[in-house]
Formats: structure tokens, C-alpha cells, sequence
């Protein structure tokens, strides 16, 4: 190699590494500020409920839980079981069948003793049409079932709130139960502040978790190592960046899983877009650009308190389908309102929430195969210093592995849950495969995911399920 080539490849090498060290820095720092004041959130949260210190009421806002199900015949009955079980008054349950070509409808209207009505729906947003409905008033809220011509889960979603009688909808995935204080913990920055349009909830791999009459009686880490790590990674993701964005009114993502909204205000801003895979980010992003472009006041906020069980993917190509779903959704939503990008208009949504989903969440993937790729170049072409990747590589796991632990054992803590010391070791020696192993794997995948967008960006992909074990 010449030494001009030569000193053009180290200034190469020497511009990319700065741009990694910054990189990093950046994610290190905002992942240490967001654990940091979760951790200390909860805490508080902890405290206050202990010192009973925290308002007691018998106040409720009416609830429509609208769930969504496309060929969910093996978990929707446990679901709605779940869902009858809640420690809520004013609520009622709606079934959305999206076109299934199971029996998932046979199984809830046997389960329920369900009986067909000629009920008609006011369609106030677009959905596609309902091929029967079906009601049942003998148990502890009103339960509907509607069977509808296939249009995807924001379809359904939004025929569930035409079929809504109250101002206040939940969604929740028909492969999710809840504890019974769940709905109840959900609706209360609500009553806290008639600024609120939508709550978000926190999620956690039922895996494991053996759930009885909505309390959690008996709770063990997964006996598979895939689901294993992303307990880690869920308690990781809930504790960090919502928290945090939630002090500022940035969130602009709510679990698809659990979520709890205004009607009058998502009817207004249009419903959810069946034309993307992320439909629950949009609707959140949408809102936003909605109330700040109609001098609407409005929260949107995170609820720490209030859990949703779900079922992790236990195979990595059920978990490759997941995520490859939720970049593609990602992606949609972000070019879709790209406009809130450095526009002052939209605050600190713009600025921090915007800014980081694009850089941390959306070109990661891209951002990380690349350095892999130029450290393989860098040490074929004897530009690499081992003993300095190596350190960089040890504190770089190090420091994840220490924060993922943090917002694992805070939220453990928290939710007054037990750990067996078997699982304790086991989440410490996962935690470090987690992030060195699963995080790259999974970033191919993220990066891999636009591959063909046009011809596949709407092939959800078919994940397997199982029982979820309640009672």
C-alpha cells in the first residue's frame, strides 16, 4: 500500500472512530439519564404506596376495551377471561374477529355462551364492513364480538371504536392478559389531569409468570434463553426512554399491547392508518401533530403502575418476524411525519423524541452492521488496535449489562415480584449475551427489514402461540 493510500485510510479510520466515540457517548449518556430516572420514578412510586400517600378514590371514567384478533383461537379466551376478572366498574369488552380462518370466533361465542344480534355500527371511521355481530350481557360487563371482511389490525381497531359506547377506548392484543388493578392504574393520570388523550402502559413477557384471578401468583424467568434476554430488554426499554419522555410529554410510541385513549380526539384526528404495520406509533405521532396544530392542550402520558402480561416469541424466527414488523413500522411512521423533524412547532418532541427514534431506534442498525463491517476491513488492513477494541467492547457491554440489571431488578422490585436466586444468577449472565450477542443478530435483522419494503411492507408474518398460563 502506498503511503498516500496509507494516510488516507487512517484519516479514514481516524474520522470514523470519532464518529462512533460520539455516537456511543450520545446513547451511553441518554441511557444512563433514562434508567437513572426510572429507577428513581419507581422508587417513588414504591414509597408513595407504601406511605399511603397516594389519592383514594371511587372515581372511574367509562372504558371501551376494544381487542383486536386475527387467528387467535389459542390465547383471545384467557385474554377475555382476564379482562372480566379487572377491579373496574363502568368498562365493557368488545372482540374485533379480523377475518380469521380458524375458529377463533367459534371458541369465544362457545366460551361465552355468545349470542348473534342484529346490532348496527355507525362508522364513523373508514373499516371494512362487519359480516355478524354478537353480544352476551350475563357476566360482569357487556361482552361483543364482531366478525369482520379482513383489513389488519388498525382496521379492526378502528371498527372497535365505532362499536365503542364510551368516551374512552383501551386497546389491548388478543395475546395479553391483565392484572386486575391493571385498568384501574391505567385510567388515573386521566383523573389526575382532563389534559390527557392517551395513556400508555407498561408491558412484560408473561413467560414464566403464572397468573391467578389477575394477581401474578408464582413468577420465574423463562426456562428458554430467547425469552429470557428480552425480559431484559423489555424492563430496559419500559424503564428508560418512556419514563423519561414522559416528563416532558414526549412519548410518541404507546404499546400496541396496552393503551388507553381519548375517542372524541382520535376519531378527530382520523383513527388509526391501516396503511402502516406501526399503527399504534402513528396514532401517538398523529395526535401530537394533531393537538399542537389545533391548539388542542394535551398530555400524553406513561403509566408505570399499570402492567400488561405478554407472550414473548420463543423462537429467534418468530422474534426476527417481530422485529422486522416494528422497523418497517417505525420506518413508516417516521418518513410519514418527517415534518415534525427540527420544526420548533412541535417542542421537545421534535428535538429529543423525534431526533432519537431516527438516530437510536431507526439507523442503528445500519449505524452498527457498519462498524462491524469497517472493524473487519480495519483488521485485514492491519489499521486495527486490538487492545484498545477489545477495552471499548468490555465497557460497552459492561455499561449496558449494568444498566439493563438496574431497570430489571428496579421494576422486579417494584411490582412485588420474587426472584429465586437460580434467576437472579441466570438474568446476570444473560444480561451480557443479551446485549453482545442477541442486539447484533437482531440489528441485522432491523437493517435487513426494508429489503423488498415495497412488495412485503404490509406481510405481517405468521408467529406461533401458547397457552398462556391463567387462571
Amino acid at each position: 500500500m502506498s503511503p498516500g493510500v496509507r494516510d488516507f485510510m487512517e484519516a479514514f479510520y481516524n474520522s470514523i472512530g470519532l464518529f462512533f466515540v460520539l455516537y456511543m457517548l450520545g446513547y451511553a449518556s441518554f441511557l444512563f439519564l433514562s434508567v437513572t430516572v426510572g429507577s428513581s420514578t419507581l422508587f417513588g412510586a414504591r414509597r408513595r404506596s407504601l406511605l399511603k400517600s397516594e389519592l383514594q378514590n371511587e372515581y372511574y371514567i367509562p372504558v371501551s376495551i376494544v381487542v383486536p384478533a386475527h387467528n387467535e383461537n389459542v390465547t383471545l379466551v384467557d385474554t377475555v377471561h382476564s379482562l372480566l376478572q379487572l377491579d373496574y366498574r363502568l368498562y365493557e369488552i368488545i372482540v374485533v374477529d379480523d377475518g380469521s380462518t380458524d375458529d377463533t370466533a367459534d371458541v369465544l361465542i362457545d366460551a361465552f355462551d355468545l349470542r348473534l344480534v342484529n346490532r348496527p355500527i355507525q362508522r364513523r371511521l373508514r373499516c371494512q364492513p362487519v359480516l355478524a355481530v354478537y353480544e352476551s350481557r350475563a357476566h360482569k360487563v357487556p361482552l361483543t364480538l364482531i366478525r369482520k371482511k379482513n383489513g389488519g389490525k388498525a382496521d379492526a381497531l378502528n371498527m372497535g371504536i365505532n362499536a365503542s359506547q364510551y368516551p374512552y377506548f383501551m386497546c389491548m392484543d388478543a395475546d395479553s392478559v391483565l392484572q386486575r388493578d391493571s385498568l384501574e392504574m391505567l385510567v388515573r393520570p386521566v383523573l389526575e389531569d382532563d389534559t390527557v388523550v392517551a395513556v400508555g402502559g407498561a408491558v412484560r413477557p408473561c413467560n414464566g409468570a403464572t397468573i391467578v384471578d389477575g394477581k401474578v401468583e408464582k413468577y420465574r424467568m423463562p426456562r428458554k434463553i430467547l425469552p429470557c434476554m428480552q425480559v431484559l430488554e423489555y424492563d430496559r426499554s419500559f424503564l428508560a426512554a418512556r419514563i423519561l419522555f414522559d416528563k416532558f410529554n414526549g412519548s410518541i410510541i404507546i404499546s400496541g399491547a396496552f393503551g388507553l385513549f381519548k375517542k372524541s380526539v382520535v376519531v378527530d384526528a382520523g383513527g388509526y392508518d391501516a396503511t402502516t404495520m406501526g399503527e399504534n406509533m402513528e396514532l401517538v405521532v398523529k395526535l401530537h401533530v394533531f393537538c399542537r396544530e389545533h391548539d388542542i392542550p394535551y398530555r400524553i402520558r406513561y403509566a408505570t403502575d399499570a402492567i400488561c402480561w405478554t407472550q414473548a416469541p420463543e423462537r429467534l424466527r418468530d422474534l426476527m418476524k417481530q422485529r422486522r414488523r416494528w422497523h418497517i413500522g417505525l420506518f413508516q411512521c417516521l418518513t410519514r411525519h418527517r415534518r415534525i423533524l427540527m420544526n420548533p412547532k412541535y417542542g421537545m418532541v421534535s428535538f429529543i423524541s423525534y431526533m432519537y427514534f431516527l438516530l437510536y431506534e431507526l439507523l442503528s442498525p445500519y449505524i452498527e452492521v457498519f462498524g462491524v463491517l469497517t472493524i473487519g476491513l480495519a483488521g485485514i488492513l492491519d489499521f486495527l488496535n486490538f487492545p484498545f477494541w477489545v477495552l471499548y467492547l468490555g465497557i460497552y457491554i459492561a455499561f449496558s449489562a449494568i444498566l439493563s440489571l438496574t431497570a430489571f431488578f428496579a421494576r422486579i422490585h417494584t411490582i412485588d415480584l420474587r426472584l429465586t436466586f437460580s434467576d437472579a444468577v441466570k438474568a446476570v449472565l444473560l444480561c451480557a449475551l443479551e446485549v453482545s450477542c442477541l442486539r447484533f443478530v437482531l440489528a441485522w435483522v432491523r437493517m435487513t427489514a426494508l429489503f423488498g419494503y415495497r412488495k412485503k411492507k404490509m406481510v405481517w408474518g405468521r408467529i406461533e402461540r401458547k397457552k398462556i398460563s391463567f387462571r
